[in-house]
């Protein structure tokens, strides 16, 4: 499964999973609940999802270093502050929350199902890649970084 590493950027994993919601959402529709307040829900979740991505994106501009989550080991820097001081990855915590507001948006049940398969395909094929050639980079620098900051959160 190494074939997979690195090699789908995040952005097309977000629009695959929000396409297989909007799908469950149309072709499901039995599978489907239609939460009260699922609109103001969803804006404010789209929200916080938004501004924790575009506080990691700034912090990486800020630090001047890449964002292109292809070629991790071209970082130049190891960014732990801000909101990298709670989550190893609020970019991709940012994405899972966008899927969660439209799967509650949508109110479709095939959230239950797509938020875990774009936890587990971020995890296995983006996230533990990556790590892998930070750590190579930064050494232990980014290893004593590992043992104080979760994963997603």
């Amino acid at each position: 499964m190494s074939a997979l590493e690195l090699k789908v950027p995040p952005p097309v994993v977000f629009l695959v999973c929000l396409g297989l919601l909007y799908a469950g959402h149309i072709v499901l529709p039995f599978a489907s609940v239609a939460p009260p307040f699922n609109t103001p829900i969803a804006l404010i979740i789209i929200l916080v999802g938004g501004l924790l991505g575009a506080q990691a994106v700034l912090a990486f501009i800020k630090a001047k270093t890449t964002v292109h989550p292809m070629h991790p080991e071209e970082a130049s820097a190891l960014v732990t502050s801000g909101f990298y001081r709670i989550s190893r990855n609020p970019m991709y915590l940012g994405l899972l929350l966008f899927l969660l507001a439209a799967g509650i948006y949508w109110g479709t049940l095939t959230l239950i199902v797509v938020g875990p398969l774009f936890i587990w395909y971020m995890t296995e094929f983006q996230i533990k890649p990556e790590e892998t050639r930070l750590a190579d980079k930064f050494g232990e620098d980014y290893l004593n970084y590992l043992t104080k900051v979760r994963r997603w959160i």
